[in-house]
């Protein structure tokens, strides 16, 4: 799996007009895609980045100050561009495989007691963010 985590003061995801996630107090806004050998140990690994990354203010994590996260996927984490022109999408995981991925980081995310909202896992999403320090991580498991 691989991730792109952003510390954000807020974000939110609107599909066909409607708001369908958002955090609207400093977090964590979390790009999460899967490729086709991700399992339950990739879930866990990227799970465990994202809440215990300590890149909050004061070197904290969101575990430590109860931040918000929003969870988004994103298949073109996995786009290779390295020939020509064109991505490639073929490393990523097809929607069946991809899509009870990033539903169990969720729920591990969850887990840990973070409150965590989503978008919408195979729609055209506008997701807005105002990125904080600029701070932008890439995680892989």
């Amino acid at each position: 799996m691989r991730a792109v985590i952003q510390r954000v003061t807020r974000a939110s995801v609107t599909v066909a007009g409607d708001v369908v996630g958002q955090i609207d107090r400093p977090g964590l806004l979390a790009l999460v895609g899967a490729t086709h050998d991700d399992g339950p140990e990739q879930v866990a690994t990227i799970a465990r980045k994202i809440a215990e990354l300590r890149i909050l203010r004061d070197e904290r994590s969101a575990v430590d100050v109860g931040a918000p996260v929003l969870v988004v996927s994103q298949f073109t984490l996995y786009g290779d561009a390295r020939k020509g022109r064109r991505p490639t999408w073929s490393a990523a995981a097809p929607g069946p495989v991809a899509e009870p991925l990033v539903d169990a980081v969720v729920e591990d995310l969850r887990s840990r007691g973070l409150e965590v909202a989503t978008g919408l896992f195979g729609a055209d999403m506008a997701v807005e963010l105002v990125n904080d320090g600029p701070v932008t991580i890439l995680l892989d498991a």
